[in-house]
């Protein structure tokens, strides 16, 4: 079986690897990759935007199955070209991939499908924006509309910080023409839980939760980032996923099939979990990342197979089976993140690993057969064990032997699910 990963961060390392774990015989390539998982796949340089190339590369290496790692192809249209081709890609289409392009979309479908989530007003006139903040008042959350790579959202303390987030939004446009429209919600309290769900259009199978720390630093203070790190499962939120099922996963895949835009792939929900039960703070059309790094090594059931269930419409045919370990994912980022990043720094890393530890690269290149940072995030230090503690205990031994000038991690993930 031939299959072709797009992407070439953390979140496709962990793809690459549970494919090419599951069965023997499978070549698989990356696009564009990146040097971790150029030591088990084929990677290929064509960047993950760049969608006809992408589709010529599929159909004269008689690919069998593409997998869609980031958001930015699917809300470009990939899998309306591949389907164009009749080449087998998992993911949503560019009108399903508006639930992540677009927040004001997102939001829209929530009201109609009847999903719990935040009261909320969009704006693309700055200085309307600016006055329903001050009637409103803060704690309020301001979100760039657009994709911003998960750096759109500011939790607003004060009008001072929401008018600075509209400012760098509206007027800046620090996120392009992503932030030239905002959306404007209610702060909600409580905490935070992704639950993803493979979706064929019909069924919905929901895979275990985890638990995304956004912010940069310790305690969940400083400015939002892609994610700093993620741990697997979260036992005590575990008894809402009935109800995230019935109330938020399903409505929503139900009612876009009923308008006649069936929804397949990856259903991202992320969830705040309140004292009147969840609400969805955000959907996404992918794998999470870091989320992937945690739930792609639980999961106990071959992927390719679950994924061209998905394409092919059968997904009621598969069972999910998940191992009973925990897993923990701690991303190291390099000096400057969520800013701008440091690139080029000199990275080091263990000469071999233990079992159940895997370093998953994001943001690396080679520079003179050196290993070199090349991005925010720059690798997702991931291990399990029989439960958070151990999981815990030794992603971070394996994290003191990850070595670059200027890294930074946080030093709470999964602190919550131990104390």
């Amino acid at each position: 079986m031939k299959i072709l990963v797009v992407g070439g961060g953390g979140r496709e390392h962990a793809l690459v690897w549970k494919l090419n774990n599951e069965a023997s015989g499978r070549q698989i390539f990356c696009a564009p990759g990146n040097p971790g998982i150029s030591e088990i796949a084929e990677c290929v340089p064509i960047q993950a935007n760049g969608i006809h190339e992408l589709a010529e590369f599929a159909e004269i290496n008689k690919v069998d199955l593409t997998v869609v790692g980031p958001e930015e192809p699917l809300t470009l249209g990939i899998v309306d070209v591949f389907n164009c081709r009749n080449l087998s890609i998992f993911g949503p289409d560019r009108e399903s991939a508006r639930l992540e392009g677009s927040k004001a979309y997102a939001k829209k479908a929530m009201q109609r499908f009847n999903v719990p989530t935040a009261a909320y007003m969009e704006h693309d006139d700055y200085q309307h924006a600016l006055n329903y903040v001050k009637k409103i008042g803060a704690p309020i959350v301001i979100k760039a509309d657009g994709l911003a790579a998960g750096k759109g959202v500011t939790v607003a303390e004060t009008i001072e910080q929401a008018e600075e987030a509209l400012n760098d939004a509206m007027l800046n446009r620090i996120f392009g023409d992503s932030g030239k429209k905002v959306v404007i919600e209610e702060c909600l309290y409580g905490e935070e839980m992704t639950v993803l769900a493979f979706v064929d259009g019909k069924t919905v199978l929901t895979m275990v939760p985890s638990q995304d720390h956004k912010p940069v630093f310790d305690e969940d203070r400083g400015p939002n980032t892609g994610g700093m790190g993620a741990y697997s499962p979260v036992i005590h939120l575990e008894k809402w996923l009935p109800e995230i099922e019935n109330r938020i996963l399903r409505p929503v895949a139900e009612g876009l099939t009923a308008e006649g835009t069936p929804y397949k792939g990856i259903l991202y929900a992320g969830l705040m979990i309140t004292e009147s039960g969840p609400k969805v703070i955000e959907f996404n059309v992918r794998f999470g990342d870091p989320e992937a790094q945690v739930i792609l090594p639980r999961m106990d059931t071959d992927l390719a197979e679950v994924m061209m269930a998905v394409v092919e419409k059968r997904l009621h045919q598969i069972n999910l089976n998940w191992k009973s370990s925990a897993s923990v994912c701690v991303i190291s980022s390099a000096p400057g993140y969520p800013g701008p990043p440091t690139k080029g720094i000199p990275i080091s890393l263990p000469k071999s690993l233990n079992n159940n530890t895997q370093i998953f690269h994001a943001g690396t290149s080679t520079s003179g057969g050196q290993l070199v940072t090349n991005g925010g995030r720059v690798f997702g230090v991931t291990a399990q064990g029989p439960d958070i503690l151990e999981a815990r205990k030794k992603a971070y031994l394996l994290m003191e032997d990850v070595r670059f000038k200027g890294k930074h991690f946080r030093t709470d993930i999964g602190a919550k699910a131990v104390d």
